[in-house]
Formats: structure tokens, sequence, C-alpha cells
């Protein structure tokens, strides 16, 4: 049935759905517009039958308008469909034959897509909205499975193999301007944002694309010459052609090829097989037997971590046991060991640079003449002791913690007893020596008013009187109570090599008088000659340690720590310098990053001195005019602690340098003096900026 109309507004678009329930007596639906002028619209003859939802539709569309087309599609499709205001515009759509209601829907997405609009699903609700806002709205969100239908939809692509940020640039210029595409770094995932069909292209892209970038691993077997000499000159042919030829500086798999002295084979891993190939190629033409005789081999072997000349003492010493003993003798067995026996024999009586195994001490490189399976069994000892050594970071805690404690109290009096001019007078008074000097009131009374004598520290309290026109100090009260304290922390750090000892010495280097002479000059009766012998000696802090690193991860450390300090009284003494020490000498197993007590003092210590009349002192309150006190506590804690952690690589030496590095910078900027327009300098040394 065909129901033909013209061009209406959306009122006879809207009567034109409506017919679009009927159905002819073959069921299909057709609707034509008229081109000519409009003629009134005829309604159909009613139809008893009424139309199947899902039946073949054809359409035929000119110039309709999109808001009456996507109603008459909401019908059609039982979908429930919402125009955007800001859609406006035509389209034509017509099908040659009938199709069905979902192709028909699909046809007006389509032609939706050529017009700059789509359609969102949000929660069952179509709606047509312009492309460039279309991610905005509440499109559905797939993950694990494939997008459906051509609408605009948001697509998660977890990448396994492959970096999210390398597949970026590949796949951008395939989205769509307005739709977008982002990377989660933290799950390695896409995020796109797209029509339907477009993503389920790019899944297939993706799924090409995200395959591991490395072959399996392959075991080259080196027949005629060293795998350990072979690795590196193979590598460096295969990383010549550039950065990316090696699979570097892209993201991509690096070619990996590893020696095993061992088995004297090759470990190969590439990105993909033409570089397996390529790999195996230069090992098979560099693997060639020599052309050099047997027993006139001579190898330089250029150490990177051992010491050339210890290492070559080792050796020979290996040699030598190796060749004494029969069984190990007969298992070297042919030429190797008849050259072994004789590099043995002559090993103790050669200086400890020559011999079969030579050092150069410049090059820091072995020299090695031996036949080529002697020559293999040495460069696999070589290259286990040719490691990198580990070392160890030693942080020295030295914490003291001193309270000092003194309190005194005493009275003193003197008097006289007679009158003026009397042959005989009589003296009362007490006089103590517990206090410090300055506070005996004898000594004040005879040489205060000349200032020979000065009172002591503390609260004096003294009364005169008059004696023939002069005052004299008849009563002395002294009060005085002092407190010290002290909080020391010494933190000495350093760093040495697994069985190397290491010293840090932070302090002054003092003068002591060992001995003093005079002697008469020669020819002179009243001339001397003095003339002293010293020695000089650090004071201060000094730290000694020598770690060595087991398998399981503990250090073994023997320590030397030692605190020493010239006592400031003995500064200008006639006998010399006294100096206060504190050392600690001790061997030590710790864990790993482990902190430790090497061992410390405590110690407290109280002293009291009393002077007092016998009897008239232990009165009670009237005591106190008969006596002198003095008290004094001191207590001191000094504990040592260490705290070694071990440094096995150059990332690990690079983070602890940089943060003690970046820990000082700091320090130095805080130290920075206040500008001053009046002086020019205004800024101190500041250490510079890490990479500049």
């Amino acid at each position: 049935m065909q129901i033909p109309f013209r061009q209406t507004p959306s009122t006879a678009i809207f009567s034109i759905a409506a017919y679009a329930l009927l159905a002819g007596a073959n069921g299909l639906f057709s609707i034509n517009s008229w081109a000519q002028e409009a003629a009134p619209v005829v309604p159909p003859p009613m139809v008893k039958a009424s139309a199947k939802r899902g039946e073949p539709i054809t359409l035929n569309f000119t110039n309709a308008d999109i808001e009456a087309v996507a109603r008459t599609m909401a019908t059609l499709t039982g979908r429930n469909v919402v125009v955007d205001p800001r859609v406006k515009g035509t389209i034509t759509l017509t099908t040659e034959k009938p199709v069905a209601p979902a192709v028909a829907y699909s046809q007006f997405l389509a032609m939706l897509r050529l017009q700059g609009y789509t359609v969102v699903d949000a929660a069952g609700l179509d709606k047509i909205v312009p492309e460039a806002d279309a991610k905005l709205q509440g499109g559905a969100v797939f993950s694990d499975q494939m997008v459906a239908g051509n609408q605009i939809a948001t697509q998660i692509f977890r990448l396994n193999f492959d970096n999210a940020n390398n597949m970026l640039p590949i796949l951008r210029p395939l989205i769509s301007p307005n739709n977008t595409i982002n990377v989660n770094p933290g799950n390695n995932a896409l995020v796109i944002t797209d029509y339907g069909d477009n993503l389920r292209r790019i899944a297939q892209i993706i799924a090409a694309m995200d395959v591991p970038n490395a072959t399996d691993i392959d075991v080259i077997p080196v027949k005629h010459a060293i795998a350990v000499d072979l690795a590196p000159l193979v590598l460096r042919l295969l990383e010549s052609g550039g950065a990316l030829s090696a699979g570097q500086g892209d993201g991509s798999f690096k070619t990996t090829l590893i020696a095993e002295p061992r088995s004297n084979a090759l470990i190969l891993r590439a990105s993909n097989a033409a570089r397996v190939a390529l790999a195996k190629s230069l090992i098979a033409k560099l693997d060639q037997p020599s052309t050099e005789s047997a027993t006139g081999n001579i190898y330089v072997v250029y150490l990177k971590n051992a010491d050339a000349t210890k290492l070559a003492v080792t050796l020979r010493a290996a040699l030598s046991g190796e060749v004494r003993t029969p069984t190990a003798a007969a298992a070297v067995g042919g030429a190797a060991g008849g050259v072994a026996a004789a590099a043995g024999g002559a090993a103790a009586a050669q200086p400890s640079t020559g011999g079969q195994i030579q050092a150069d001490q410049a090059t820091n490189s072995l020299i090695i003449s031996a036949p080529e399976p002697q020559y293999r069994q040495l460069r696999a000892v070589i290259d286990k002791l040719d490691t990198r050594r580990a070392q160890v970071y030693v942080e020295s805690l030295i914490a003291e913690v001193n309270a000092d404690k003194a309190a005194q109290f005493g009275i003193q009096w003197q008097g006289t007893m007679g009158n003026s001019g009397d042959t005989n007078i009589g003296l009362l008074g007490t006089n103590f020596t517990a206090a410090t000097a300055g506070a005996n009131i004898l000594s004040l009374a005879l040489g205060a008013a000349t200032g020979a004598v000065l009172p002591g520290t503390g609260l004096n309290f003294g009364v005169a009187h008059q004696t023939n026109g002069v005052y004299v100090l008849g009563a002395l009260a002294r009060f005085l109570q002092t407190n010290g304290d002290g909080n020391i922390l010494s933190t000495p750090n350093l760093l040495t090599l697994d069985n190397e000892e290491a010293k840090i010495v932070i302090g002054q280097n003092v003068p002591f008088v060992t001995g003093q002479y005079t002697n008469a000059a020669t020819g002179t009766a009243n001339t001397v000659n003095p003339f002293q012998t010293i020695e000089r000696k650090d004071v201060g802090l000094t730290l000694r340690v020598k770690p060595q690193i087991s398998e399981n991860g503990t250090v073994k450390l023997t320590i030397f720590q030692e605190v020493s300090s010239v006592q400031a009284s003995s500064i200008n003494s006639a006998s010399g310098l006294i100096t206060n020490k504190r050392s600690i000498e001790s061997n030590v197993l710790v864990n790993d990053g482990s902190v430790v007590v090497l061992g410390g003092l405590l110690s407290d210590e109280y002293s009291g001195n009393q002077e007092k009349v016998p009897g008239l002192g232990d009165l009670p309150l009237l005591g106190y005019l008969f006596k002198a006190d003095s008290r004094t506590r001191k207590k001191t804690n000094l504990m040592v602690f260490l705290r070694p952690v071990v440094v096995r690589d150059a990332a690990a030496a690079e983070s602890y340098s940089n943060d003690r590095y970046e820990m000082m910078r700091g320090v130095q900027q805080k130290a920075q003096p206040a500008s001053n327009v009046m002086l020019p300098v205004n800024e101190a040394p500041v250490l510079p900026a890490l990479g500049k």
C-alpha cells in the first residue's frame, strides 16, 4: 500500500506515521512524496488488517524533515527516540526493495552521520544529537565485549604486550575529528569514543599489533670462539645500525645476547625472527677456528672491576694448586695439563707480575699465554671473579646526653671579744673550705679590699662592722645552684667496598709535648737553648670500619669508633693537655639495613661534702649557722648505634648520593644571609642542582 503525500508540516508527518500502522494486501508499506504542487491528502480507505511490527518496509523519503523521519522510525522499530532541538534539516532516504525495520533504522543512522548528527543510546533512549556533542552524552561503555550497532559508544581496550602510548599516534588518525582517544598509563589501556563500526575496525587493528614483541629464547653453542668475548662484539654489530634497529628508544623490545661461560654458549632473544636470523648469521661468521698454533696462543683480557695485579696472583696460585693435585692434573689432560704443570712449577719462583698469567697495571688487563682449552677454563674463572663488588654504606649515630647539677649553701662568721686597747682579745667564728675559691670569709676579709680575692659565684650575703675606722667582714652567707645539660648527636657516614677498610676522621690535629730539654749554648755560660719534642694526635671523631657481606644478606663489621676532646681546664696547664676519650672496638654481625647498638655508657655520679662545727652543726635550724654543704650530681648517657646498608648496584649508590646531595643543598639554601641593600654580599655559596 502506498500513501502519496507532499512535504508538509510536522502535524501532517505525524498522520503519516499513523498510516504506517496500516498494511496492504501483501503487507508492504511505501511512502511517496509529490514533487509538484501540494494536493490535498486523501485518507486511504480503511483496511481491516493492521501492519505487523517487524515486517519488511519500503522507504521513499525525499527532502523530509529529520524530526518527522525520526518519529516515523521510532514507530516502525518500537524505539524511544528524542531529537535534540539543535538538530535541523532534511534528509532523503529511499530503498529499492522492502527491507527489515532494523535495516531501515541502520540506513537512517548512516544518513544522519552524513548530515553531522548521530544517535546516542542512553538507558534505552535514543537521543539524536550533533556528532560533536555525542561523546558528552550518556553513551554505552564496553570493556570485554564488542560494540554492536553503528551508534556512538565508548570502548576500553586493555593492551597485554605493547605500550598504549606507542599505539596512540597510530590510532589517532583513524578516529573521527569529533571523537576522542585517550591513554590510561596506570593499566596500559586505551579509551576510545567513536562509532560502533569504527570501533570494531580499531579492535581488529589493536589485536593484530598487540602481540609479544620478542621471540623465544635461543641457545646458540659456540664451537671455536669464546662466548664471553663473542657476545659484546655481536651485540655491538647488531646495534650499529642505530637505536631503532636494535629495538631501543622506541619502547620496543631490545635485543638481548648473554654469554653462558659454563657451556660456552650464547643466549639470544630478539624482537623478531629477522633479528634472530641476523644474529645467528653474525655468530656463525665469527665462530671460526683459530689459524694460530695451539701451543702459542696469547690472549688479552680487559678487566671491568677486579684489580689485574691481585687477580693474576690468584689465578697463578689456582693453577699451581690444580697441577699439584694428581686428579686435577689428570682432568686437565693432554697439552693443557703439560702447560699448566710447567706454569704451576714455575709460579712459586716467579715474581707477582710474571709467568703464564701477567698483569698490565696501566690498562688493568691480564695477558694469558695458554692453549685455547685452558684459556677457556681461565676465562670462566675470570668472569666469575671480575664482577662488580658490592658496597656498604655505614651510618653511625653517637648520642650523648649529659646532666650536671650542683648546690652549695654555707654560713660563716667571725667576731672579736674584748675592748679597744686590751692587751688580749678573743676571736670566735667559723671558716670552711667546702666552698669554692672566693667564698672563704677570711680570704675575703683580708684580700677583698685590695681586689686580690673576689666573692664567689652565687648569692653572697655579708655583714661588716667598723673597727678603728675600718670595715671588717664579720659574717658571710652563700647560696649557689648550677644546672648544666648537654645533648650531642654525631652521625659520621661513609661508603666502602666489601672487604675494604674505610676510615673517617673529623676533628683537630693537636700537638702534645713529649719531651723538653734545656742545653747551654756553646761558648756562653749564661745562655740556654731550650727545645721541645712534640707529637701530634687527632682529637675529635674517628670511625674505622671494614665490612664483609655474606650470601644471606648479613654484614660482618670490624669497627673502631672513638670520640675524644681536649679538656678546657688543661689548655694552659703546665703539666700538659688532658683529653677526654670514649672509644669502642668490636666485631658485630648485622642484617642489611638493620640498626645495632655497639655499646655505651650510662653513669650517674653523686658527691657531697659537708663541713660543720661538731655538735652545733647538728642543731635543728640553728645548725645551719655552723656548717657549709656542697652537693653535685652528674649523669651521662652515651650510646653508639650503627646501621649498614648494602649497595649492590650503581642505581642504589646514585640514589644514596643524590639524597645526601639534595639534603646538603637544602641546608645551604636555608642558610642564605638576609638581603641588605647596604651590604654588597647577599649570597652564600650553594651546591649546583643535579643535572646541571
